[in-house]
């Protein structure tokens, strides 16, 4: 697929995507014309890119934790030092304190809906 297919699936602006690719997050073919060609597989790499950018992790670590992402998992870290070991190890601790928080607010919405609705 193309660059704007890409984009559009994952609404992910062209730019970014470029930027992906420079940084070694995502890797596209070269078209005779010289467009870039997506695998079908770079719709959800994209979307775990940018979950993991929300979650605030730096680019450089989640290149390095990329290969963690594939099915099936084959995980290579002969490089891996104890700072990106702690540095992971803080990012996984605050996601979950994230997801503790988002539960919580959506719990409350939720039961609010459903106390209006039970009062209309």
């Amino acid at each position: 697929m193309r660059i704007g297919e890409l984009s559009e699936r994952t609404g992910t602006p062209r730019r970014l995507l470029r930027y992906y690719e420079e940084q070694g997050l995502i890797a596209a073919d070269r078209c005779a014309n010289g467009y870039r060609s997506y695998d079908e597989r770079f719709v959800d790499r994209v979307l775990q890119i940018r979950g993991l950018l929300d979650a605030g992790l730096p680019t450089r670590i989640i290149k390095q934790i990329l290969p963690c992402l594939d099915k099936p998992r084959v995980i290579h870290f002969k490089d891996a030092t104890p700072e990106m070991l702690a540095t992971l190890e803080e990012e996984r601790d605050r996601m979950t304190q994230r997801i503790e928080c988002l539960i919580r607010n959506r719990d409350a919405i939720a039961e609010y809906v459903d106390t209006v609705r039970a009062d209309v």
